[in-house]
């Protein structure tokens, strides 16, 4: 533990960061979840996810949650997910990300 007065309060604040963090990248894996599922289903609305997940993710970049290089490789095999749900093609098949 801390002796230091600011030290206590940067522990505390960091607990609480790391709480919002951990709900914003549990969000994020739920959106994607989601997002799959609708492809699967051959669902009309998931242009719509695909569109609030990619939102998401830069917003997650822009407050320093995630590395924009992951938010990059997730939005690419968003897209990749949605080209293949659009010709049909169901053999590749992506990886959990």
């Amino acid at each position: 533990m801390p002796n230091i007065k600011s030290a206590e309060k940067r522990m505390r604040s960091d607990a609480k960061k790391h709480l919002q963090n951990q709900a914003t990248l549990s969000e994020l894996h739920t959106l994607y979840r989601k997002l799959v599922d609708q492809v699967k289903e051959k669902s009309g609305q998931a242009q719509e996810q695909a569109r609030t997940l990619i939102s998401k993710l830069d917003k997650a970049v822009s407050r320093g949650i995630i590395p924009h290089g992951r938010a990059d490789r997730k939005k690419a095999r968003i897209g990749k997910l949605l080209t293949t749900k659009e010709t049909g093609n169901q053999s590749t098949e992506t990886k959990k990300g």
